[in-house]
């Protein structure tokens, strides 16, 4: 029987997170829901995996609360017999998404215009001079990005402002549209962009690149779009844009290395998987072997998930 996933977020003033944290995990505890919610004085930002029938009694649910209608709940159809995360995680925070910045300084309620998928595409297919930036880490840019997008090479969304300050003359007089998973980074990503004054016009895709390869499958983005649960990436083309850590042979696909004290995420090929049996190095692997620090299963198979 398969599953729904199903990623959101809304940005608005909750005076009292913690009342919403009691009522989320009521709710989530009773439809039998996994996932993770982040919960802070600036919105809400979840993701969660159930049945069919859950999820819609869950979002039933969102709608009906005088602070969380109107959300766009983007879904995705799974593979039931996998587990896609390890519980039920609802925590709070100062930020729904770590920008290192204050929420009241730099606010979703300045981010730049809003595009839809189609608007985006357009603007993208007609523009010749537009700036297109990519507002994830660049593990996932590395499996998948818009064609030209610049990618900023950060491991974490709390680096994003330092490479804007860094970097603000490649934006400046120009039209920059941004874009990330599913539209909530972008949202303050964008106004802090815009704080610096600097761009023409700044743009964001509307529900971010999941609402665009829903309408564009085989459009300007080109691989896969990078999740945060076990399936890691979902392909949306067929094109492969990442190349293997270990020999450099094209292939997308990541895996953890198998030393727990290491614990790098990579990609790497079947062939290096099997070869090195999940290390990331041959330096991991003779730690293993002559088992000198602890492990990680070790799984042949790359992502199961995706199986």
């Amino acid at each position: 029987m398969n599953k729904k996933i199903i990623l959101y977020y809304k940005y608005i003033d909750l005076q009292s997170p913690q009342e919403i944290k009691a009522w989320q995990e009521e709710l989530c505890a009773t439809l039998n829901l996994e996932g993770r919610i982040i919960l802070a004085h600036e919105g809400i930002n979840g993701t969660l995996c159930g049945s069919f029938e859950a999820i819609q009694a869950y979002i039933d649910t969102m709608d009906a609360h005088p602070l969380m209608n109107g959300i766009d709940f983007k879904e995705s159809v799974v593979n039931g017999n996998y587990q896609y995360f390890p519980g039920m995680y609802i925590a709070l925070r100062k930020e729904i998404v770590n920008m290192g910045k204050d929420w009241q300084e730099v606010s979703y309620n300045d981010s730049g215009t809003h595009l839809t998928p189609q608007q985006a595409h357009e603007l993208i297919g007609q523009h010749k001079d537009l700036v297109i930036l990519d507002g994830r880490n660049y593990y996932e840019a590395r499996v998948g990005a818009f064609q030209n997008a610049i990618t900023p090479e950060i491991d974490n969304f709390r680096e994003f402002p330092a490479y804007i300050d860094d970097n603000v003359e490649l934006f400046k007089d120009k039209d920059v549209l941004m874009y990330c998973t599913g539209g909530i980074r972008c949202e303050r990503a964008s106004a802090y962009l815009q704080a610096k004054g600097v761009a023409k016009n700044i743009y964001q895709i509307e529900g971010g690149i999941h609402r665009y390869v829903e309408a564009f499958p085989d459009g300007f983005f080109r691989g896969k779009n990078y999740v945060f649960d076990a399936r890691v990436a979902v392909p949306v083309n067929d094109d492969i844009i990442g190349t293997c850590d270990l020999c450099e042979s094209p292939y997308d696909t990541y895996t953890n290395c198998r030393n727990a004290k290491c614990n790098k995420h990579f990609i790497a090929c079947p062939t290096c998987i099997n070869q090195l049996k999940n290390a990331c190095s041959q330096t991991c692997f003779t730690l293993l072997a002559t088992h000198q620090v602890p492990e990680r299963p070790y799984r042949p198979t790359v992502n199961p998930a995706l199986e």
